[in-house]
């Protein structure tokens, strides 16, 4: 039967028609069990699970360098990640023969945004992963910005890959560009004042306009307010007269801080605390 526009229409009804193209045998030896995913029944949370499946493969091959997102599974032993992180960039490294680049995403904001200081064990996997960066020939994309308070895997991931990309612009290609946020340096109380310096800080700024939010600040008593903060220059100075002497400064201490202070590439500043009180996560080995 043909339509009018000169095409074919083949009418499904009645016995169909067919002829076997190939006739595949069985192999002629037992080549064992197929290959399993890392993600098989029980294999992605096994030791040694996700390694042996995904990276063990590769570590023939050349490589370049290599980007990481992820820690969210562990932020509920975020002083382990400490020393687990750092030693699993070590392993890599001395698999592949070579210090590679290693950059990778420090965790984006998500949950319920609190409305006064708390502790949190996002914030201290997100400082588990700044200390990370005293390794060589390390850098960390800070998202603090762009997370969504109900979704762990927040879309916009354009902002996280031109972050990393500018670490490595900036440290393996020669640009002569700026390629982190300010990241805490230095605290200095003066009166009722807390002057904090940072590296990554020419040009600070609001990002939307409005006063610098983020900041709590305490006493000896290790109570946390929310504090005033306003820049001086590369520095921010925090007070609040709930503390006339401050001993330790929070920035984006939270699951889901408000924050908004920015260097002028328009670059996120890193969460921080300026304390080593111990965190809610120290037993958590």
């Amino acid at each position: 039967m043909f339509l009018s526009d000169g095409t074919e229409k083949l009418p499904l009804a009645g016995d169909w028609r067919y002829q076997v193209e190939a006739e595949l045998v069985p192999p002629p030896q037992d080549l064992g069990p197929a290959p399993q995913t890392p993600f098989g029944p029980g294999e992605g949370w096994v030791p040694g699970g996700l390694y042996n499946g995904m990276i063990a493969p590769l570590i023939p091959y050349g490589i370049r360098g290599a980007i990481w997102y992820q820690g969210e599974s562990n932020a509920g032993r975020a002083y382990q990640y400490r020393e687990l992180f750092p030693l699993m960039i070590q392993d890599w490294r001395k698999r592949w023969g070579h210090d590679f680049p290693f950059y990778f995403v420090q965790l984006a904001n998500f949950m319920a945004r609190n409305e006064g200081p708390v502790e949190s064990a996002w914030a201290e996997l997100r400082e588990a992963q700044t200390m990370t960066l005293k390794l060589p020939n390390t850098g960390m994309a800070t998202i603090i910005d762009i997370g969504e308070a109900n979704d762990i895997h927040p879309r916009n991931k354009s902002d996280v890959g031109r972050r990393l990309a500018l670490w490595a612009l900036a440290k393996d290609y020669g640009k002569r560009i700026e390629y982190s946020g300010p990241l805490y340096r230095s605290l200095k109380a003066v009166g009722s004042e807390a002057r904090i310096a940072f590296d990554h800080a020419k040009g600070l700024k609001s990002s939307d306009g409005r006063p610098i939010a983020g900041f709590s600040i305490a006493g000896e008593d290790r109570k946390f307010v929310w504090a005033n903060a306003r820049i001086s220059g590369d520095t921010v100075i925090v007070s609040s007269p709930q503390v006339p002497k401050p001993v330790a400064v929070r920035y984006g201490w939270s699951d889901n801080p408000d924050v908004n202070l920015v260097n002028g590439a328009g670059l996120p500043a890193s969460p921080f605390r300026t304390d080593d009180w111990k965190g809610i996560t120290a037993d958590n080995k």
